[in-house]
């Protein structure tokens, strides 16, 4: 069903020299309200100015609404918290794909449509001898996926049947080419996915299964796995969901616009900061060190920051930690790592960071990147994994965007503007001249 516009009731007065101009402002359900500019330029003749889009909202959004002051995160309207606590994987992304949470019929469908879709074409098996075993996860990741396009070239239409066949895909089978590309770079054989498992337990049989060993799931790390994918399914309009969005809205196939986004989730500024965290720790190396690392955290000249504290939506604690908080404690607890001498890093840095007045006059809370760093070095998942597994969260929130983008009857293709700052002409100097 296509989305209304949403109305203006309000209008707010901008003055240009001596001439006036009525911009309308757009009321949300909660939250922001935003000052429409969409047709400044028609208007005034000027464009609007901001870098990184710090004050401007692209598009309109019913999935998922934030409060960073006071540490909201929603998912259709249900808290987080709620969703993390009752709630598997599976149905979450039901609820951001659907608007509403899955009745036992609508979930054992779902969940059996995504079992069916996750093995993947057996030509892929190809494409993974390209790379150097030595090769970034990710990298091999972002190939792989935008691989997909060219065995389901069509460009799917948004049609209910179509956007539904597309998200289930890309939701079934981004676990699977995740788990393949840990087994390649490890020189083990590959482990087809098992229908007989769920979501979490049939990605953790095949990164960990191998053909001459049986993995048994422990359900202390199977709890704690689904948790992280909950808490990193989506998150309103980041940097890796809005490259997925400005991709789809030139009408790409949805596979390549999954690929775009995986290109922008590598960043160590975005998905990549679980990764960060674990290779801060590796840093660091013991705790009688953490003194020495704090002062130069502290330091305004020195390069080095403490990652995983902090996040830019959030001035208070981020919500997802203080639930992933718990279930770091479980995973330690059952696999008895607590004297892991990264582990006991990251648990002296806690501390500090939660009574310490430098950490709590900046706002520098644990964020969830720190915890789930925590929680993939407790697994034994190497650090170069963690933004894999980022993505197979995050798929279930780029592929609702793209869907709800292609809903959006107010949706044109992205077209930023720029503020010009270069030559303004100059004269062509022959090649013998210069």
């Amino acid at each position: 069903m296509k989305n209304n516009k949403i109305k203006a009731v309000e209008s707010v007065e901008l003055k240009i020299g001596d001439k006036s101009f009525n911009l309308p402002i757009r009321k949300a359900s909660i939250g922001q309200d935003v000052i429409d500019v969409s047709n400044i330029y028609e208007l005034t003749g000027y464009f609007t100015y901001d870098p990184g889009y710090m004050s401007t909202a692209s598009c309109k959004s019913a999935i998922t609404y934030t409060d960073g002051d006071q540490g909201i995160l929603r998912h259709r309207g249900y808290d987080i918290k709620t969703l993390a606590e009752k709630c598997d994987f599976l149905e979450v992304a039901y609820l951001l794909l659907n608007s509403e949470l899955p009745n036992r019929e609508q979930y054992e469908k779902f969940s059996s449509n995504i079992s069916n879709h996750s093995l993947v074409y057996e030509q892929l098996r190809n494409l993974f001898i390209a790379f150097h075993h030595s090769a970034h996860p990710m990298s091999i990741m972002l190939a792989v996926v935008s691989s997909l396009s060219s065995f389901y070239p069509k460009s799917l239409t948004i049609e209910e049947n179509e956007g539904e066949l597309a998200s289930i895909r890309m939701i079934a089978k981004i676990p699977t080419i995740a788990a393949m590309t840990y087994k390649y770079s490890i020189g083990q054989p590959f482990i087809y996915p098992n229908n007989n498992l769920d979501f979490t337990e049939n990605f953790l049989h095949m990164m960990f299964a191998t053909p001459c060993e049986k993995y048994k799931v422990n359900p202390i790390i199977k709890n704690a796995l689904n948790k992280i994918f909950i808490l990193h399914a989506d998150h309103e309009q980041n940097a890796s969901t809005s490259t997925v969005r400005l991709s789809g809205s030139s009408g790409a196939n949805p596979f390549a616009c999954i690929s775009a986004g995986i290109a922008s989730l590598w960043g160590a500024a975005h998905g990549g900061a679980s990764e960060a965290v674990i290779n801060m720790l590796k840093e660091i190396g013991t705790i009688d060190r953490i003194p020495e690392y704090i002062a130069k955290a502290e330091d305004k000249n020195d390069p080095f920051r403490l990652m995983g504290f902090g996040h830019r939506v959030y001035k208070n604690y981020d919500p997802r930690a203080m639930i992933l908080k718990d279930a770091c404690k479980e995973v330690l607890d059952d696999l008895g790592k607590h004297n892991d001498p990264l582990l006991q890093v990251a648990i002296e840095l806690e501390k500090i960071a939660l009574n310490e007045q430098y950490f709590i006059d900046r706002k520098l809370y644990p964020n969830v990147d720190f915890y789930s760093g925590i929680i993939y070095q407790a697994m034994g998942i190497p650090s170069k994994m963690c933004t894999v597994l980022f993505a197979i969260a995050r798929t279930a929130g780029w592929m609702s965007h793209w869907k709800e983008m292609h809903e959006d009857l107010e949706q044109r293709i992205s077209r930023p503007r720029q503020l010009y700052a270069g030559y303004v002409q100059r004269e062509f100097i022959k090649f013998d001249q210069r």
